[in-house]
């Protein structure tokens, strides 16, 4: 796979790489909604297109499209994702610096949050998800003593 492959030919200052979503599309405008029918079908393409990525943590905000979104994966990976209250990323992103040399992170956070937690990564291109975006995948790699890279992958 392309994506693995890049991630681990670049030289890492902690983790190996970063995966980063919106959650899939929801249900309806509720708080806290499920996935709709085609949010569903989203989580198996991602799970799907990750599942040989290496990914060793998974995170998720406390709410359920979030976290139905990162189930697939999760379960194909026996992975327990850790969730982050809150809208603050910068206890996220220390986290996500503090992951070992070999690890590779999911993330799946909100329109607003994923373009803050980007930025907090050191991301300098500026992002913006537009409220019907659902079908976004940022791969954020780190450099040690550069900037990290960022690829923005359609599925």
């Amino acid at each position: 796979m392309l994506i693995v492959a890049l991630a681990a030919a670049r030289p890492a200052r902690a983790q190996e790489a970063i995966y980063i979503v919106r959650h899939a599309e929801r249900a309806d405008q509720s708080t806290d909604p499920p996935l709709s029918t085609a949010g569903v079908d989203r989580s198996h393409r991602l799970r799907d297109m990750l599942r040989a990525a290496g990914v060793t943590q998974i995170f998720t905000t406390n709410l359920r499209r979030t976290i139905e979104t990162a189930k697939p994966l999760a379960d194909a990976l026996g992975l327990a994702p850790q969730p982050l209250p809150g809208p603050d990323v910068q206890p996220l992103a220390a986290r996500l610096a503090a992951l070992g040399p070999h690890d590779r992170a999911f993330v799946v956070g909100h329109s607003n949050t994923v373009p803050d937690l980007l930025r907090a990564l050191k991301v300098a291109t500026p992002i913006t998800i537009a409220d019907a975006e659902y079908d976004n995948l940022f791969i954020v790699v780190p450099q040690k003593d550069a900037a990290p890279l960022l690829l923005r992958l359609k599925y």
